[in-house]
């Protein structure tokens, strides 16, 4: 690259980062950045956290023809929160270049009304995509880059099909990119990789960063040491870990029934309540999240302070995944493990940590101090974020350190409000009009 060339992609990068809010990229990003050239085939190993999607975004978007007026970069990702989660980041760089989404539930209509005037790089899953492909919903010869992000995440939830369909029509592909949270036996053939560059930062993990804690119940219940280890939490974020979702459902009823404020998250809720328990647990609504495997990774949601290992993980592999919710980066954390009469520490786990205690604790916590409101409008309709704080403080009447984390979906939106505002916000703004229409405001449920 010459002096200039290179000057000015330096120039473009530091603006990326002011608008993400990041001060310089790590290392990996950089090593991804001279490694990531037109017609390579990289493959970039590093734990949940690490911040792999901005290493292949970056020399992605290096890599784009501003001029050309169709899709040009596929990224394959294997859930639609994580679609979602890259196209967040995208659009916050403020690159110029149009990105689209594509996810089972998201309406077929609008993706392909979008396909009508094709944005440079389309995130999608594995099964949509090979649905649009399949139907020719856009012209798959221009694509010259394929991600596929959370790799091994997507070979465990069973897309090697259609990943190798979509990798079997797509013509014009140069350059290829894998990434994956674990090391990978072997790499399938339809991936096409030509001498590949491996990047594995698996190793420069800080396992001190991690600070683990057993506690042993008394007899085969674990609900009500789980009880007394959640309200010695107090407001800190928590993700406690079941291995089924039916567990997750009856631990969920017995903590509400104690009164414990948290969310649900897992494979067989409706995508809509999916998102609305990331969306609480983003915003503050909650402080507690209850999951199964599936939230293990590939989500965007805060630094967790805690994870906790209600029943305990399978494998050495989940253990990690879970883990990494937390003491990610330069952050710490802590992870608990619930012992039942007759349970034993997994032997993956060494060095074996000692048993811990825990005082009772009777008191709930506090109420976390944020409420979500829901707002019947979103990107379709042309509604902003900045549309919404306005909303907010000039007819609602709220000071702007009143208002939390704003979402904004297509055709409706989500506002983290102080708790105790709500009820007086939505009745003032009864019949209030939203960039010049009335839509329905109230608390989300």
């Amino acid at each position: 690259m010459n002096p200039i060339a290179n000057l000015y992609l330096c120039a473009m990068i530091k603006n990326y980062l002011q608008n993400l809010s990041i001060e310089a990229l790590n290392p990996m990003q950089e090593q991804s950045l001279l490694h990531l050239k037109p017609g390579a085939s990289l493959t970039l190993i590093a734990p949940t956290g690490s911040g792999k999607t901005l290493a292949f975004l970056l020399p992605v978007i290096e890599m784009l023809d501003p001029v050309l007026p169709e899709v040009q970069t596929l990224i394959l990702t294997p859930s639609r929160e994580l679609a979602l989660q890259i196209e967040d980041v995208f659009k916050k760089m403020k690159t110029g270049i149009k990105v689209n989404v594509c996810y089972g539930g998201h309406p077929v209509k609008t993706e392909v009304n979008n396909f009508r005037e094709p944005a440079a790089v389309v995130v999608g899953t594995p099964g949509r995509m090979a649905d649009h492909i399949r139907r020719k919903n856009f012209d798959t010869s221009n694509v010259r880059t394929l991600v596929l992000d959370e790799f091994d995440k997507s070979l465990e939830l069973g897309f090697s099909k259609e990943m190798e369909y979509i990798a079997q029509n797509l013509p014009g592909i140069k350059t290829r990119v894998l990434t994956s949270a674990t090391t990978l036996n072997e790499i399938p053939e339809y991936i096409g990789f030509n001498n590949p560059v491996l990047l594995d930062y698996t190793e420069n993990t800080d396992p001190q960063k991690l600070d683990v804690s057993v506690l042993k119940a008394e007899g085969a219940d674990k609900l009500e040491l789980l009880f007394k280890l959640v309200c010695d939490f107090k407001a800190e974020p928590a993700l406690i870990f079941c291995n089924h979702r039916d567990a997750v459902e009856r631990i969920s009823s017995l903590l509400m029934i104690k009164g414990i404020v948290h969310g649900v998250y897992h494979g067989g809720l409706e995508q809509e309540d999916r998102e609305m328990s990331l969306i609480r647990f983003r915003n503050g609504t909650h402080q507690t999240l209850l999951t199964t495997d599936l939230g293990s990774r590939g989500l965007d949601i805060p630094e967790i302070k805690h994870v906790v290992h209600y029943q305990l993980p399978a494998s050495e592999t989940i253990w990690t995944h879970r883990n990494g919710r937390t003491a990610r980066m330069h952050a710490s954390g802590r992870a608990w493990l619930l012992l039942a009469e007759g349970d034993y520490i997994p032997k993956f786990i060494t060095p074996a940590p000692e048993i811990s205690e825990i005082e009772d604790c009777a008191k709930l916590p506090e109420l976390p101090p944020w409420e979500t409101i829901y707002l019947g409008a979103g990107k379709k309709q042309k509604v902003s974020k900045g549309d919404i704080a306005g909303l907010l403080i000039h007819k609602g009447g709220l000071l702007p350190q009143d208002i939390g984390r704003i979402d904004v979906a297509d055709h409706f939106s989500f506002a983290a409000v102080k708790r105790e505002l709500c009820l007086n916000l939505v009745a003032t703004l009864k019949g209030v009009p939203l960039k010049k229409k009335v839509v329905k405001i109230d608390i989300a449920r």
